[in-house]
């Protein structure tokens, strides 16, 4: 007859070797997770970028239009985030386009598919010193 105290203790640490041998893919699991959430807020980063840019440039006067835009544009990126702004102006619509890199938790570990994340804001130019009228 068999006692169930030995039938116990055949099955001591089974629960530690099999979570063990979980750790990696949950980490990796983890991981990559994270890396997607970096990729989701550069593209929040981006989209608010431009529109700091574009307002700016607006306001601006044309021979300062590009360096107001991309202080604007870069002001507030945290400093993982890097990238560049360029605006310009046809028949008084100014638009920014902004990329930013995304950065990567381990880089040159993995091909990483999502380099650059544009953003795109445009705003009508501002009237100089009159009144615009409708």
């Amino acid at each position: 007859m068999r006692t169930p105290s030995l039938g116990w203790r055949r099955d001591e640490g089974q629960v530690t070797v099999e979570f063990l041998g979980m750790t990696p893919l949950i980490v990796v699991t983890l991981v990559l997770l994270w890396q997607f959430v970096l990729v989701g807020y550069t593209f929040t980063l981006a989209g608010n970028a431009a529109d700091e840019a574009v307002r700016q440039g607006t306001a601006a006067e044309p021979e300062g239009r590009q360096a107001a835009c991309e202080r604007a544009g870069l002001d507030k990126l945290p400093g993982a985030w890097s990238g560049e702004v360029s605006c310009t102006t046809s028949d008084g619509y100014v638009t920014a386009d902004v990329k930013l890199t995304v950065p990567v938790l381990f880089p040159g570990a993995i091909g990483f598919p999502f380099g650059k994340v544009e953003g795109h804001a445009g705003a009508v130019e501002e009237a100089k010193g009159h009144a615009v009228r409708r």
